[in-house]
Formats: structure tokens, C-alpha cells, sequence
């Protein structure tokens, strides 16, 4: 059985039948005569692979808002399902979750139970379940989950007062970094009558066998690359299966690792689009039936979104747009362009503030926008066609000044407690100067504002009419639309005083913008690229912004981390020889973006062009920093990148680096020997 992005395939000598369409299948599970799918709907359960039931009871719903002509329709969904596992002894046992908890059922399915998430941070990766005993040697019925930040967590339901528990013993950490690196899966096998559980990391290659009694992970295999992935483990009499990028490989007990390759036939005939199989014990040489998944990563050479390819190794500078309003201007930069061997521009066409920033004739923009100094369309991109430049168009979306302020602020966010529009503050303190011996000095908290507006994420209108700026700036001639501020508001000691008064009941923030975007794709016929945190390109989380790469993926072409060194924590990767640090950053950081994408866009990262008066900064930042990203990018996911200068100064650039270039310094990543990302220089 093979599971794709449209639905579960039997797969035989004549070919690949579909036997079920209504949705993309993500996992196999085949216990006695029951198998259960994990779907893009849900859990669904089958008997005899012809019948198929759902089986979401009591999980959580996801609503999605479609706009449509003079009003609006909802889709409800389950909200996605990060994993599925059944019990080793008990098939009608099973553990999945969602990004906020994790749901355990005791009747295969028919009713779910929400036991909770280990971490007030949003995000799940890997879970199971099996029978284990307590401290005091009674056996307990265990849940296992992995947090992409805080590491591996353990639960026994059914004792009173229990609460979730670390289980990070052993673990590998990334450098600099408390927490160990996200456990991609949990894999559990009965040996001699005993629950045995292994474990494996996503984005380097670790495996490991858990000591129960000591609460310890024993690292029993580590690959020499310094970025790599193991996924999906299979336990079998021979050994453990798993998926990696390029191939199956199995890890034997003799201590090595090989490449899989006993039914690349049969996959070969399966959907282009494959997620995960079913094999059964009769095709696998004694390794008993194996259900594999995360087979996305066999293909990892495929992108899945319909136009990435057109915006794939795309190499540029971002521009004020009002440094090219003039032929001296735009020359000056195409210039550097050229210089740079570089063959991108990103243009802001509606910037921070919500200008237009160019002559903008859709009736739809014009009734709702206003127009701020900018380019005439038509003979700046001629122009820029002329010198083979691919123009992406920077639509700044949710932070707007000037349609928070539109039609009596109509789609402004707002101060639910003070009964106006919200804008973001910090406190400060003011120092009140003594006027007299009994009125000495005092001092007093006062606002200061954040340069900040916002327009309500939820609203439909808002979407429609940023969509019909995205579209005018196609249909004249702009190649890709790139949404940035595609979040919520972050920032302010009254960020809980912000209300959307445009938020449907079952909306959340992840679904506020999913909807912006599936709207935007069903309307936008070319590259959509979107702007994201460093920190959601780093970690499978959305947490505060709303910026889950794992669901927002599925919508775009290009997701452009801001991995900008001066952004994260100054310690944050600054380990001996520290001045390699911006070259890990972009490095690790562009593998571990795609990984958790699974290649449904290209990883296009922001650089940092800039200094900032950090403590990192103020030591190290030159032309060579600068530089070190872009190595970092070569060697890991090479698919472009865009340098940022908010001034447009490039003086600190250096030639774009191909194949032939042999990295100047020294940091271990960088070693051939070691091995590169399977993405990497090409």
C-alpha cells in the first residue's frame, strides 16, 4: 500500500490502483485485520481496505474562511495530526497529536482523549505509547511525546496527578542551545515480553536506545555529516529502517548504516507524490510487515509547490523602493547587481506603512489605498527585463498605517480594554524633576508607541484587498509576490489588550492565515514567497506570530527566514572558532527550514547586509561575515537567497559563489569529507 498527496494506492505487478481519494495519507498502521491512516482529514480506519470510517472524535476542529462574491463560507477540518502510533500488545490503544496536545485513545478510535502538551509552547513532533513500569515497578500505561524545543517528554495517564515529565538524558544538543534537538520519532518493539524504545533525530544524524530505569538515552549509532535526517524508524528482526534524504537505509546490528534499495521498484510505480507504505512481511526477507512514512524525503530533489521552479536559485538585494524612482538611481543599483553576479531585485510596491509605491490604476486598490512616491510599472520592468532581473514585489500585509485608519478604522486591531485602536507600547520611566525640598525628584511610567499599526488578520476584506495589489503588480509585469508581516502583532506590555473583531468562532491565528494564503493561491498566478522569523524557520512552532512553516507551507512557493545573526541570542551558536558563526546560522538553519517544510516550497533566506549595535556585531561584522552566510546557504540548502539593507547600501557584498569556490576559513561544517546536505552545492 502506498499513501500520496491524493490518497492510498494498492500497488502490484499491473501498476497502482487508488482504493480511497479523499484526502493526501501520511501513515500506514496495520494491526491484526484493522489498519488505521493518518490523513490530511483526520484518522481514518479500514477492515478490509474497500470501507473507510472516520475515526476524530472528540479532536480538535480547525475552521478555515473562504471569501467568496458579497460574502464569505467556512470549511472545518481536524486540525493537522503531527503523528500516529498504536500500542505494541494492545491494538486498540493509539496516540497522536495536534500542535497544542496530544489525544490518547482506548477503543481504536472511537473516542479521543486530550491528555495535554508538555510545554506552554505550541508545536509536537513524534509520539507513543506502551506499557512501562512506574518508580515503584508497577506497570503503567506511558505516553511519549518530542517538543521541538524542549525535547522529549514522558506521561502515565492513568495514575492520578500525573503530570508530563523531561526525558532529555543522553540526547544530543546543539551547541550553545539548553534544550536537546528535536527527536523526530519514537519508535517501541516488544523483545522477550519487554517494551524496547528507540528514538532518532531530525536534523542530525543520531540514533538512540532508551534505558527505561535510568531514564537515559543511549546513543547507539552517529553519522559523520553535521546536518542529516532520520525519520520514520521501523524496528525489525534485522535491524531499524528509516527514511533519509535520497533513500532508505537500515541500521544493522552490527553498527553500520546502508541504503535500502529493496523496493525502490515497487515505489517507482507508485504516485510521484509519495508519503508513506505499507509492505507486508511477505516482500520485506524476515524484517516482518513495516509500515514507512516521511517517504517525501526519498525525492528531496523534488519541490512540490507548481511554480517554485520558476523562482528557484534566485540570488538578490532588496531595494527601497524610493532609490529607483530615478534612471541614476535604478543604474546605480543594477550596477551592483551585475557586480555581484546577482540576478534578483525585491521592491517594495506597498511598504510599512501601507503606501503604494506605484501607479496603482485596480478600482479596488485605489478606493482603499493611497498612493506614496514610487515607480511607474511598465517602464521599470522593461528595464529590469532588459538586464535579465527577476522582480519580486514586497507587500508589507498585516502592519498597515494607512488601512488601519480607513473607514473610521474598520479593520484596525483593537484595545479591548480602552476602546480604541491598539498600538503597541512599551513602558518607560520618566524622571519628574524636584521642584521643591517637599517635591523632591520622583520619577513615573509613561508610554512610548511603537512606529507600529496593525489591520485584523482575520478579516476577509483585508485579504481581498491586499490579493488585488498582489494581482495588478503580475498582470504588469512583476515575476513573484512576496507577503512580508504575514503575522500577528508580537510586541507591546498591552499585547494582551489586542482584540480582531473580524475572528469567526473556531479561528485561530495558524488558521487566520492559512485562509490569507489559501486565498491568495487560488488567486495569484505566479510564486508566492512569504517572510518569516528566524526562530519559525528554526523550530517546528508557530508560537506567538502564527508562522507554522509545517501549515503554511502547503500555500506558498518560497519561505524566506530572517536567519540574521544579529537577531538571535548573541551566544545563540557562538562557540569556538566564533567568527563562523553567521556561516552555522545559515547552515543549519536553511536544512533545518526545508526538513520541516518537507519540500513543499524552496528555502530562500534573508542575509544580513547590515551591522547592528549588538555585542556579535560590534566584534565581528564585516565584509566576511557577510560572505559566511552565503557559503552557509552554498553548502546547505542552495536555492537562492536575498541580502537585507533597510538604507539599500551594498557596499559589504562580495561576488556570488558558485560550485568551484573552496570555503576561505575554517569551521567543521564546511569539510567536504563530512558530507553535505543532499540540497546543497550543485
Amino acid at each position: 500500500l502506498a499513501g500520496s498527496e491524493n490518497g492510498l494506492y494498492r500497488i502490484s505487478a499491473g501498476g497502482a490502483t487508488q482504493i480511497w481519494n479523499k484526502s493526501e495519507v501520511k501513515k500506514i498502521i496495520h494491526s491484526d485485520s484493522a489498519w488505521f491512516f493518518l490523513t490530511g482529514e483526520g484518522i481514518f480506519y479500514s477492515a478490509d481496505l474497500i470501507t473507510f470510517e472516520e475515526r476524530n472524535n472528540n479532536l480538535p476542529i480547525k475552521v478555515l474562511k473562504i471569501p467568496e462574491k458579497g460574502g464569505k463560507r467556512f470549511t472545518r477540518e481536524i486540525q493537522e495530526l503531527k503523528d500516529l502510533e498504536i500500542h505494541p500488545t494492545n491494538p486498540k490503544i493509539l496516540v497522536t497529536a495536534t500542535k497544542d496536545s496530544v489525544f490518547l485513545t482506548k477503543d481504536g478510535g472511537l473516542s479521543w482523549k486530550n491528555i495535554g502538551l508538555s510545554a506552554i509552547t505550541t508545536g509536537a513532533k513524534a509520539v507513543a505509547v506502551a506499557d512501562l513500569p512506574d518508580s515503584n515497578g508497577n506497570i503503567q500505561l506511558t505516553v511519549f511525546m518530542s517538543h521541538p524545543i524542549y525535547g522529549v517528554s514522558w506521561k502515565q495517564p492513568d495514575k492520578p496527578g500525573s503530570a508530563w515529565a523531561d526525558l532529555n538524558k543522553g540526547l544530543k544538543t546543539v551547541p550553545s542551545i539548553r534544550w536537546p534537538d528535536e527527536v523526530s520519532d519514537i519508535s517501541i518493539i516488544i523483545e522477550n515480553g519487554t517494551p524496547v524504545i528507540y528514538a532518532s533525530q531530525t536534523f542530525m544524524p543520531r540514533l538512540y536506545k532508551l534505558n527505561w530505569k535510568e531514564r537515559t538515552f543511549i546513543p547507539i549509532w552517529e553519522g559523520s555529516a553535521p546536518a542529516d535526517t532520520i525519520e520514520a524508524l521501523a524496528i525489525t528482526p534485522k535491524g531499524i529502517v528509516f527514511t533519509a534524504p535520497g533513500t532508505l537505509k537500515e541500521f544493522t546490528d552490527k553498527d553500520t548504516v546502508k541504503p535500502l534499495t529493496d523496493w525502490d521498484f515497487q515505489f517507482a510505480r507508485a504516485p510521484l507524490s509519495l508519503l508513506c507504505a505499507w509492505i507486508p512481511s511477505s516482500q520485506t526477507s524476515g524484517r516482518g510487515d513495516l509500515s514507512l512514512s516521511e517517504l517525501w524525503l526519498l525525492q528531496p530533489e523534488v519541490i512540490r509547490s507548481k511554480w517554485a521552479y520558476s523562482a528557484d536559485l534566485k540570488k538578490g538585494n532588496y531595494l527601497p523602493v524610493h532609490q529607483v524612482t530615478s534612471d541614476s538611481g535604478f543604474d546605480a543599483h543594477l550596477k551592483t547587481l551585475t557586480k555581484n553576479k546577482l540576478n534578483m531585485l525585491v521592491v517594495d510596491m506597498k511598504d510599512d506603512f501601507g503606501y503604494l509605491r506605484y501607479d496603482a490604476k485596480d478600482p479596488l486598490v485605489l478606493s482603499k489605498g493611497k498612493l506614496g512616491k514610487g515607480i511607474q510599472i511598465e517602464s521599470f520592468v522593461e528595464k529590469a527585463k532588459a538586464n535579465d532581473i527577476y522582480l519580486v514585489a514586497r507587500i508589507v500585509v498585516f502592519k498597515d498605517k494607512v488601512l488601519s485608519t480607513w473607514n473610521n478604522s474598520k479593520y484596525a486591531v483593537w484595545d479591548k480594554k480602552e476602546g480604541k485602536v491598539w498600538q503597541g507600547y512599551e513602558l518607560v520611566t520618566k524622571k519628574i524633576e524636584a521642584i521643591s525640598d517637599e517635591k523632591p525628584e520622583t520619577t513615573e511610567q509613561v508610554r512610548k508607541y511603537y512606529e507600529e499599526y496593525w489591520v485584523d488578520p482575520y478579516s476577509e476584506e483585508v485579504w481581498e484587498y491586499n490579493v488585488a495589489v498582489a494581482k495588478e503588480l503580475i498582470a504588469r509585469g512583476f515575476d513573484e509576490i512576496q507577503f512580508d508581516y504575514i503575522r500577528f502583532p508580537t510586541d507591546g506590555a498591552n499585547l494582551s489588550q489586542a482584540s480582531y473583531r473580524w475572528q469567526d468562532a473556531g479561528m485561530d491565528k495558524e488558521s487566520a492565515l492559512m485562509s490569507f494564503l489559501s486565498h491568495a493561491r487560488n488567486e495569484i498566478k505566479a510564486p508566492i514567497s512569504i517572510d518569516i522569523y528566524g526562530a519559525n524557520g528554526w523550530y517546528r512552532t508557530g508560537a506567538r506570530t502564527g508562522q507554522d512553516v509545517e501549515l503554511l507551507a502547503r500555500y506558498v512557493d518560497v519561505i524566506c527566514p530572517m536567519f540574521y545573526p544579529s537577531h538571535f541570542e548573541q551566544i545563540f551558536l557562538a562557540q569556538a572558532p566564533t567568527e563562523e558563526r553567521p556561516y552555522r546560522i545559515y547552515y543549519y538553519g536553511s536544512y533545518r527550514n526545508t526538513i520541516i517544510a518537507r519540500n513543499h516550497v524552496l528555502v530562500r533566506p534573508w542575509a544580513q547586509a547590515f551591522y547592528l549595535n549588538v555585542s556579535y556585531d560590534r566584534t565581528w561584522y564585516n565584509v566576511d561575515y557577510v560572505q559566511r552566510q552565503i557559503f552557509g546557504v552554498r553548502d546547505s540548502v542552495n536555492r537562492g537567497y536575498t541580502y537585507w539593507n533597510n538604507s539599500g547600501r551594498y557596499e559589504d557584498l562580495k561576488q556570488d559563489i558558485g560550485s568551484e569556490h573552496v570555503y576561505p576559513w575554517q569551521t567543521p561544517e564546511a569539510v567536504f569529507s563530512k558530507g553535505k546536505p543532499i540540497f546543497g552545492i550543485r
